[in-house]
């Protein structure tokens, strides 16, 4: 798969991506990635991205003829259907793992990094870009947005990770968060990992997890369980954790919730979420 980004800021975008999954894809030739500088495409000796706008206001607005040119330069056959022009910006659909999904089945992605007060609007019509934004922030630039698409997009490509499942089981691929994960050594400064994890029982382990996926997914997310397809151990599992909260008779055992997560008490009284607070500044301070 090939990704062209047009920036301002080539550098921002070619430091992140020299290590980790996206390098490791490039070196195995999964991935084809080049970064164009939009200034290398103006045509007066300021070199010139950006303009006043028109009816006054505060800001610039990058020009339409730098991208335009540019884009025609990188790609003089234009956009096919195996290919898509993405721009980067707050007022585009918010990026999701389905959209990602739907990149990956691509051939050929165009990114165009956006920056001041935005891109000349005539640019997306002409180009038949995708408008896409990262969530309801502003950055100072399409930058970071590209580099998150780019990233959530190749790990879902065949052979880009070490192990597909990875990708298979992340949050939101079917639609909810994933399920908490823990390490060694079993016991953190009085901290334990739930027992189900140790236990071997590989039909208890599935279980624990789905019902902490879905608990995390109702706690943090529930708008993702309103579209998400449950099924009826889901439904059950969902009746269970409601019942939890409000004392009902359907609550799990302590074996079935994997042991739970319950630090030591403390000895000043503190809450968990106080206690971890101040052991992480007093950890900071003797750094």
């Amino acid at each position: 798969m090939r990704f062209d980004v047009l920036t301002i800021f080539p550098r921002m975008v070619e430091a992140p991506l020299s290590d980790g999954i996206v390098q490791r894809a490039r070196e195995a030739g999964i991935v084809e990635l080049r970064v164009h500088d939009l200034r290398e495409h103006t045509d007066d000796k300021h070199r010139s991205v950006d303009d006043a706008p028109f009816g006054g206001g505060p800001g610039m607005v990058m020009k339409a003829e730098p991208i335009l040119r540019a884009f025609k330069a990188i790609w003089p056959e234009g956009r096919n259907d195996r290919g898509a022009v993405v721009l980067l910006t707050p007022r585009g659909r918010r990026f999701d793992q389905a959209t990602a999904r739907r990149y990956a089945g691509l051939e050929r992605l165009f990114l165009l990094c956006g920056r001041y007060e935005g891109i000349d609007e005539r640019v997306p019509g002409l180009l038949g870009a995708e408008e896409l934004s990262l969530g309801d922030f502003v950055l100072t630039g399409g930058e970071v947005a590209a580099l998150a698409v780019i990233e959530a997009t190749v790990r879902l490509l065949p052979g880009a990770l070490g192990d597909q499942a990875s990708a298979e089981a992340d949050s939101f691929t079917a639609g909810m968060l994933d399920w908490p994960h823990y390490t060694r050594p079993a016991v953190v400064r009085g901290s334990s990992v739930p027992e189900v994890l140790l236990s071997g029982d590989h039909a208890k382990v599935r279980l624990w997890r789905r019902r902490e996926a879905l608990r995390a997914t109702r706690e943090r997310r529930p708008d993702l369980l309103q579209a998400a397809r449950l099924s009826p151990e889901d439904e059950r599992l969902l009746r269970e954790i409601e019942d939890e909260g409000s004392g009902g008779a359907g609550e799990p055992s302590q074996l079935e919730r994997g042991g739970g997560f319950t630090p030591t008490p403390r000895k000043d009284g503190m809450g968990p979420g106080e206690g971890r607070a101040l052991d992480k500044q007093a950890t900071l301070l003797h750094k």
